[in-house]
C-alpha cells in the first residue's frame, strides 16, 4: 500500500505544468529503474563567427534535471536497461558465428565450438537431476556413510526447480567455503591459462611454433561467467578458429573443428593455478571441474547461432543473485547475521572477509568481492577479432537517435564537422522519489524496488 506520502507526490507531479515533458523524458529511459540526473547545458558554435547556431540546457527541463538511462547490466538493478545490455550481448555474438555488424558472412564456414568449463566440486550439495523426463533423487545412497559431524551424507528426494535447498551442502561444516572463494578469484587466471594453452596444444598439432601459429591462424572466442546455485562460477564460451586476419581470412585446412576440440580437451586438463600461501591456510592447485562439455556450432545443426548467441547474453545480464546473495558491495563491519541471504551465500561471504584480511592474500580483493563470492572478474569478454563491439553498437545506436532528432525538428541541421560543441554536465543524483516512483509503474508497467534515490 503506497504511503500518504508517496501519493501526495503522486499528485504533485500529475497537477505539475511540465508533466508532459517528465513523462516523456520517462518513456525515453525506456522505464529505466534508476535514472541518472544530470544538469548543464550544450552550445553548438560555429567557430567562424562565434553565433551560436544551437543551445539545450536543462534549466527548462522538469526539476531542471535531464534523466538518462543507467545503462547497468544487472537485471537485478534494472531489467530495462539490462534488456538493452543483453541484445546488444545478442547481436555481438551472432555476428561473430553468421557475420554481420562488420564480420563477414564467410565466418560461418568457420570451425567452431561452444565450450563449457566447470568448477571442480568442494563438497557434496542438493542438486536436481532428470534422465528421460524423469526426476531422479538427489544423492541416493544405500550404504551412505555418516560425516564427522553426524550427518548421512545421503538424499533421496526428488528436488523442484525452484526448491531453496539446491546448491545447499549436506553438511555445510564438510564443505570446502575456502576452496570455493578461492576459485572463484582465480578463475579468471585459470581462463587466461587455459587460452593459452590451447593454443600451445594447436601449434603442437599442426607442428608450428607459436610465432608460426600467429602466421596461419587465430584463434578467437567469446565467454561469459554464469553462477551456479552452489555458488561457484562457469564459463560458457564460444572458440573460433580463423585466418591470420582474424574473420576476413579463411583458416588453414589444418585447422579443423576436430584439431580445435582436441586443443580444448587438452587444455582443460593440462591447466591448473595455485593460489599464495597464507597463515594458516596452505597453497592450493585449483583446476577445471571433470564436467567439461564441447559441442561444434553449425548452421542448421542440433545447435544453432541463435541459440548460442542467446543462451550466452541471458547470462551477461546476471550476477550471484541466483546464489542468494546482495548485488552490492558488503562491508567487513555489517552484520551478516542481519543480511537477508541464504546461509550458503552467508558462508561464501564470511570466508571472503576472512581471508581477505590476510596479507598474502590482499592481491585477491576478496573483501571488495565478497558480494561476489570472490569473483572479481568481467563477466562478458571477447578476444580483439571475435566480432563487433559493443561501443560500437552503441554508437551506432546513438547515431540513429541523433539522426532521429534531426528528422523530428528536435535538433537543427548543421555540418557537424564545422562546429564548435561546448558542454557542461554535473551529476545531480539517481533514481525516482515516492511519488514518482507510483507514476512510472504506471506509465512503463515496471516494478520499481523503492525510490532509489533523488536529484539534490
Amino acid at each position: 500500500m503506497p504511503s500518504t506520502y508517496a501519493v501526495a507526490g503522486m499528485i504533485a507531479r500529475l497537477h505539475d505544468p511540465q508533466y508532459a515533458r517528465w513523462a516523456s523524458q520517462i518513456r525515453r529511459t525506456g522505464g529505466c529503474r534508476q535514472p541518472i540526473h544530470l544538469r548543464g547545458h550544450v552550445q553548438h558554435v560555429d567557430p567562424a563567427t562565434g553565433g551560436r547556431l544551437h543551445t539545450y540546457t536543462t534549466a527548462t527541463e522538469p526539476d531542471g534535471i535531464l534523466r538518462l538511462p543507467c545503462k547497468t547490466r544487472r537485471a537485478s538493478r534494472c531489467p530495462t536497461c539490462a534488456e538493452t545490455y543483453r541484445a546488444d550481448t545478442y547481436q555481438l555474438i551472432r555476428a561473430g558465428l553468421v557475420g554481420g555488424k562488420g564480420v563477414p558472412e564467410s565466418v560461418s564456414t568457420h570451425p567452431c565450438l561452444f565450450v563449457t568449463l566447470t568448477a571442480p566440486s568442494f563438497g557434496i550439495v542438493h542438486t536436481r537431476r532428470e534422465k528421460n523426463g524423469a526426476v531422479l533423487p538427489c544423492h541416493a545412497r544405500r550404504d551412505a556413510a555418516t560425516c564427522p559431524h553426524g550427518r548421512v551424507m545421503s538424499c533421496t528426494a526428488r528436488h523442484g526447480a525452484d526448491e531453496g535447498c539446491l546448491g545447499e551442502p549436506l553438511c555445510g561444516d564438510c564443505y570446502d567455503y575456502t576452496g570455493s572463494v578461492l576459485f572463484n578469484a582465480l578463475s579468471p587466471e585459470l581462463w587466461r591459462r587455459f587460452t593459452l594453452a590451447l593454443r600451445r596444444r594447436l601449434a603442437k598439432t599442426a607442428g608450428l611454433t607459436l610465432r608460426e601459429l600467429r602466421e596461419q591462424a587465430t584463434v578467437s572466442f567469446a565467454k561469459v561467467a554464469e553462477y551456479q546455485r552452489r555458488g561457484l562460477v562457469h564459463f560458457h564460451s564460444v572458440i573460433r578458429l580463423d585466418g591470420p586476419d582474424g574473420p576476413n581470412s579463411a583458416p588453414p585446412a589444418w585447422a579443423t573443428a576436430d584439431a580445435l576440440t582436441d586443443a580444448v580437451r587438452h587444455a582443460c586438463a593440462a591447466v591448473a593455478v595455485t593460489s599464495p600461501a597464507a597463515a594458516g591456510e596452505p597453497a592450493r592447485v585449483l583446476r577445471w571441474g571433470a564436467q567439461l562439455d564441447v559441442r561444434p556450432i553449425t548452421m542448421g545443426g542440433e545447435l544453432t547461432d541463435q541459440a548460442v548467441a542467446g543462451y550466452i547474453a541471458k547470462y551477461a545480464t546476471k550476477a550471484a543473485e541466483c546464489v542468494g546473495t546482495l548485488d552490492r558491495r558488503i562491508s567487513p563491519v555489517e552484520d551478516l547475521s542481519a543480511l537477508p541471504i541464504r546461509e550458503h551465500a552467508r558462508r561464501l561471504i564470511a570466508e571472503c572477509l576472512r581471508l581477505g584480511a590476510l596479507e598474502e592474500l590482499a592481491e585477491l580483493r576478496l573483501t571488495q568481492w565478497a558480494h561476489m563470492l570472490g569473483f572479481r572478474g568481467h563477466f562478458s569478454t571477447k578476444s580483439r577479432r571475435y566480432s563487433t563491439t559493443l561501443g560500437k553498437l552503441r554508437a551506432a545506436r546513438a547515431e540513429h537517435r541523433h539522426a532521429e532528432a534531426i528528422t523530428t525538428g528536435r535538433l537543427p541541421l548543421f555540418e557537424e564537422d564545422t562546429v564548435l560543441v561546448i558542454a557542461r554536465w554535473e551529476y545531480a543524483g539517481q533514481g525516482y522519489s515516492a511519488g514518482d516512483a507510483l507514476l512510472v509503474r504506471a506509465l512503463t508497467g515496471n516494478r520499481l524496488s523503492g525510490p532509489g534515490g533523488t536529484h539534490e
